[in-house]
């Protein structure tokens, strides 16, 4: 298993450093000059030295890595070794590598990590929230549904679980609003804390809670049609095994046969859907959050990309591949432990 681990992080560096450069390749593309832009906002103080504003134009070029000391352009594959950190960019090691991610220049230039932490935190309270909350209810749906499979009770939840799994997200959002916020008034349409409030610690916990209950309650719901069928094909199949039979017909409990015997067999599908659920909430909530005017990563996702702040953009995408690289290796991992038949020996 060791071997086939370093193995596998050899392979997800690999990956990593392509994917990184077709990225950086793919936003280099894009008709857009940051030094330019830097550069034009000062035309006011250069109105009568235009040579000056190109003086200034070429500096930022070099300050951002687009040129050397003599103008010259760097080419893109050292401009992306320089990003990375493997290279020297203006005489020192100044990239990823380094910890530098580089600025917000929508966000008076702040560094990509400050401006990311607090969407972070966000998206991370709300969507673990409701990642738990909706496992807790699909997983014991779903195996009630596969024990009372062709019954009046499952044939309900499977009708109301297409019509959640079909309707739209922001549908979804625009139904519940309406009922939970408009006609019934119990929760706020949208922000992410009580206005002006100076509230501390726990108390400020709770306002936080309430008015992100909406948005929760949105985002569970639109899970629970997908899940649960997963969950109910996943055990109905598990039950059809022969040694769920042998079992029966040994006369082992029931509640030992589908929780002991045929969950742990059907778990093996399931956890690459919830390993997958798990690790997808560092992607963020992007039609929730802006619905609701939530500071998550997904809005500031979408922010950026309007904006044009690729030094963002480019971070986010990044983490969002080492996480998928990095997940694909856990559910193997996983995979060993729920199933010992399952080893890694190449």
């Amino acid at each position: 298993m060791g071997r086939y681990i370093v193995k596998r992080l050899i392979y997800i560096l690999i990956v990593f450093l392509i994917l990184s450069f077709l990225m950086y390749v793919i936003y280099d593309l894009i008709p857009f000059d940051r030094a330019r832009e830097l550069a034009d906002a000062q035309k006011a103080a250069y109105k009568q030295d235009p040579e000056g504003l190109e003086r200034l134009y070429q500096r930022y070029r070099v300050e951002l890595g687009l040129a050397d000391s003599s103008g010259n352009d760097i080419n893109i594959v050292r401009r992306w070794l320089n990003w990375l950190g493997i290279t020297k960019l203006n005489g020192k090691f100044n990239g990823i590598l380094q910890g530098n991610f580089g600025v917000s220049y929508t966000n008076v230039q702040k560094p990509v990590m400050e401006v990311l932490r607090e969407p972070m935190m966000n998206t991370l309270f709300i969507n673990i929230l409701a990642t738990i909350i909706a496992l807790g209810i699909t997983i014991p749906l779903g195996i009630f549904c596969a024990v009372k499979k062709g019954s009046k009770r499952d044939t309900a939840i499977q009708v109301g679980s297409i019509i959640g799994y079909s309707l739209p997200t922001f549908i979804t959002a625009i139904l519940f609003i309406f009922l939970f916020a408009i006609v019934l008034k119990w929760f706020p349409v949208s922000g992410q804390e009580t206005p002006g409030s100076q509230l501390t610690g726990a108390a400020r916990f709770f306002d936080r809670l309430y008015y992100m209950a909406l948005p929760l309650i949105i985002m569970t719901f639109c899970s629970l049609g997908g899940m649960t069928r997963y969950v109910r094909a996943s055990m109905i199949e598990a039950l059809s095994m022969d040694c769920i039979r042998t079992a029966r017909a040994k006369g082992v409990k029931e509640k030992v046969v589908i929780y002991s015997h045929a969950w742990r067999n059907a778990l093996i599908p399931i956890v690459t859907l919830v390993v997958g659920w798990f690790l997808g909430i560092f992607s963020g909530s992007i039609m929730v959050e802006n619905i609701f005017g939530l500071n998550g990563m997904g809005k500031v996702y979408i922010n950026s990309l309007n904006a044009n702040d690729y030094d963002v953009v480019l971070t986010l995408q990044m983490f969002y591949v080492f996480i998928g690289l990095l997940g694909n290796l856990l559910i193997d991992i996983l995979y060993g432990f729920i199933d010992p038949r399952i080893r890694v020996n190449k």
